[in-house]
């Protein structure tokens, strides 16, 4: 690790920089007030040429409509969606049938692998809570 705890090779940018230089931009963060439609009509304008987007998040992280537009004018060349904003989508929504999209139903943290460790994960935290071990990752501890 270099400082501040970034990975060695890794730089801190700005969205704004982040935007301009990505050919692929993946969004894996929470859908909070700051977050809400961060992909939207003034951020894909500030995009590299064509970038391929994808979503695992959160639906609302992305203002559909103006993906949308961009998909059609070519300005995001692909998109990726495992989540939506209203799910499960109307069956006539746009994006379920537009060429340069794929829209899953939000399964993209599934494989065996991912299921065994969230099963092996699940079991040992309740042991864990059951013999007062501190549970790593809890949102609010002390109401435990």
């Amino acid at each position: 690790m270099s400082k501040a705890g970034v990975p060695e090779g890794v730089e801190l940018v700005s969205l704004d920089e982040l935007l301009a230089q990505s050919d692929l931009i993946s969004l894996h963060c929470p859908y909070v007030e700051e977050t809400k439609h961060i992909i939207n009509r003034e951020t894909i304008a500030k995009m590299k040429k064509s970038p391929v987007l994808i979503n695992v998040s959160r639906g609302p992280l992305v203002h559909e409509g103006d993906l949308l537009d961009a998909l059609n004018r070519g300005d995001i060349s692909f998109a990726g969606l495992d989540v939506l904003t209203e799910e499960p989508p109307a069956d006539d929504h746009p994006l379920l049938t537009h060429p340069q999209t794929i829209v899953t139903n939000h399964i993209a943290w599934y494989s065996e692998q991912s299921e065994a460790r969230l099963r092996n994960l699940t079991s040992t935290r309740i042991v864990d809570f059951l013999e007062g071990r501190e549970i790593p990752n809890v949102v609010n501890q002390k109401d435990l």
